[in-house]
């Protein structure tokens, strides 16, 4: 028997401490069943060059629980330790097994960054037992340790090669010693492993077929030709089980000058508040570490959900050196690469396709064009905006179509948008009455990537369709002479010159189409684009939205309600005609609430009673 200190030298307690300060206590369970699996690793390696005897047997991890006597056990049928192993690697805590075997075995596939991950079992526990056997010739050997510098390591007849831990769960860690918490972290950390996991509770009987808790075999350690569509559509209801099947996805496989594996999945996105971050997993040789990956994946593409795996990033890292990494920078541009090297193959290949999913996949899209200039150069080819007749544009197709209709005074290709089809059906309807194209602006990120691409792309300028009446949307303004008299215009004028509540009202008489509607509310495009951001973006524009609303309202003279509202000789019936053609305007922009709308309710009710009294009387 050996008793003794465990020594820990004064130079290496500081990295001790930074890798095993966690935040998250759970993690005790990631570092011992992950030890457990690198011991399960070395064997395989070691028999497959023979340098280990006799039959493997059944190669599992064992997680047993027993809430009675406040233990919990890892169990694991690996490499074991003789007692001068357990001194060099237990006691001597400047030592990582895992890191001498990575440099013995370079290609031995384990995961090798867990050789002090024993010791953040004592965050958790008053004492931890180790029962231990090597494959080598000996017995069996026990350790124990109560958190002190103080142990105890003796031989003992313990049959089975493999070590067990057992963690006698102090009063403060209690919560571990109940069944749903600790399958919930093996799930969590555990899910993909590749040795077996198999969950249990001391006295409970198994019922049914015995299931291990990880799929041990994840497609992305496979080859993509290997694989086909139903295999990545079954993986992502194994990782997402709630979802619907996603758009199509991207599968990472570099070897060099950095390891990474990993499936991308691009989900059904339909409405923006359904975006969500924080669904890529990173995973290092199969061990869950976090589903924070921003600096590993670029942020455009923190909309995409699925798994990414590289040794190449350390597990338990601070966000500085992810920041710093290069490795972290160079799979940070790769994943760039890949996706828009997907996105253009789609367009070429399968157009129709792409076109049919526009409506989630132009969220990444666009956010890309914003924030990565690599992205946007690749991206500028597969674009496509979608008009208010269904049919999709390129940014190239666009311009050539609207070449000869569309260049402001400035020789600036004018690209018209709406915002709400709906609402601006009358202006997009005026639009294309002069063959102009709208195309359709309406996710959370339009308005930011209007703003971003006048600055990114050469001579091309966003116009909203209500920003002005059609004639003047081109700056090419056409005859604005109207039937009226200078006498009934100035009338008008005086009549239109409103004052509303929240509201800054221009008014202005031109002679457009007798068609066109009899008032034309628009909005100036630079301020409603100010105020639409203030709104939502607080800062230095939340200035701009506490500002009225500056509004245009453009009186038709050559409509022909006007020859009959002239006429009136009720000035009080001839005021509430007047601000009801305006208010017809006005809600067409949105701008008539609160107690304006009721007021314009309420006195649209009263016309039309009037009219009917004045038919009735005709009669």
């Amino acid at each position: 028997m050996q008793k003794g200190q465990i020594r820990v030298q004064t130079e290496n307690i500081f990295p001790i401490i930074k890798k095993f300060l966690y935040s998250d206590h759970e993690i005790f369970l990631r570092e011992l069943v992950s030890n457990a699996v690198d011991a399960t690793q070395k064997l395989k390696t070691l028999s497959s060059i023979g340098e280990a005897k006799g039959e493997l047997g059944e190669l599992r991890i064992d997680v047993v629980l027993d809430a009675k006597e406040k233990t919990l056990s890892i169990i694991d049928r690996g490499v074991g330790m003789t007692g001068e192993e357990v001194d060099k690697y237990i006691n001597q805590v400047a030592f990582s097994g895992a890191e001498e075997f990575m440099q013995k075995y370079k290609d031995a596939n384990i995961i090798g960054h867990f050789g002090l991950g024993f010791y953040s079992s004592f965050m958790v526990s008053d004492k931890v037992e180790i029962f231990t056997k090597s494959h080598k010739e000996g017995s069996g050997v026990y350790w124990s340790c109560d958190g002190s510098p103080e142990f105890e390591l003796y031989d003992v007849d313990y049959s089975q090669r493999g070590t067990k831990i057992v963690l006698h769960v102090n009063e403060d860690s209690k919560e571990f010693l109940e069944a749903g918490r600790i399958k919930g972290i093996l799930e969590r950390f555990c899910k993909f492993l590749p040795v077996p996991i198999f969950f249990s509770e001391a006295g409970e009987k198994q019922e049914g077929e015995e299931k291990p808790i990880n799929n041990t075999d994840p497609i992305w350690i496979k080859k993509p030709s290997d694989l086909q569509k139903e295999d990545y559509e079954k993986f992502y209801k194994e990782l997402y089980p709630f979802n619907e099947t996603p758009l199509f996805w991207i599968h990472l496989n570099v070897d060099y000058p950095f390891n990474l594996t990993g499936v991308l999945y691009f989900p059904k996105i339909k409405q923006s508040y359904e975006i969500q971050k924080d669904k890529i997993q990173l995973y290092c040789n199969q061990v869950f570490v976090t589903d924070e990956v921003k600096d590993i994946v670029p942020e455009f593409l923190m909309l995409l959900q699925g798994v990414i795996d590289s040794p190449d990033i350390p597990l338990n890292v601070s966000r500085s050196y992810l920041q710093g990494d290069p490795n972290v920078k160079k799979i940070n541009a790769h994943i760039t690469k890949k996706v828009a090297d997907k996105l253009d193959e789609i367009f070429r290949n399968e157009r129709q396709s792409l076109e049919e999913k526009w409506e989630s996949l132009g969220l990444f899209v666009k956010y890309g064009m914003m924030t990565d200039d690599k992205f946007l150069e690749k991206a500028n080819r597969f674009l496509v905006m979608e008009d208010t007749d269904g049919k999709f544009h390129t940014l190239d197709e666009y311009k050539t179509a609207t070449e000869a209709t569309q260049k402001n005074k400035d020789g600036k290709q004018v690209i018209l948008y709406t915002t709400n089809p709906v609402q601006q059906d009358a202006y997009i309807q005026a639009c294309k009455s002069k063959g102009y194209i709208v195309v359709k602006m309406e996710t959370l990120v339009d308005a930011a990537f209007i703003n971003t691409m006048e600055m990114k792309w050469e001579n091309v300028s966003f116009v909203r369709v209500d920003a002005d009446i059609v004639d003047n949307l081109i700056d090419k303004q056409e005859s604005s002479e109207t039937v009226l008299s200078k006498e009934e215009s100035e009338k008008l004028k005086e009549l239109f010159g409103l004052q509303i509540e929240g509201l800054h009202v221009t008014t202005e008489i031109k002679g457009l189409s007798a068609d066109t509607a009899p008032v034309v509310a628009t909005r100036p495009e630079f301020m409603r684009r100010m105020k639409d951001m203030g709104a939502v973006g607080g800062g230095m524009t939340a200035f701009y939205a506490q500002m009225p609303d500056e509004v245009t309202l453009t009186v038709n003279g050559n409509h022909p309600i006007y020859q009959q509202l002239l006429k009136e000789q009720n000035t009080a019936m001839q005021q509430k005609q007047v601000r009801n053609l305006a208010d017809l305007a006005l809600l067409s922009q949105g701008l008539l609430k609160g107690n304006e709308l009721t007021n314009f309710i309420n006195r649209s009710v009263e016309l039309l009673q009037g009219e009917i009294k004045t038919v009735k009387a005709e009669a």
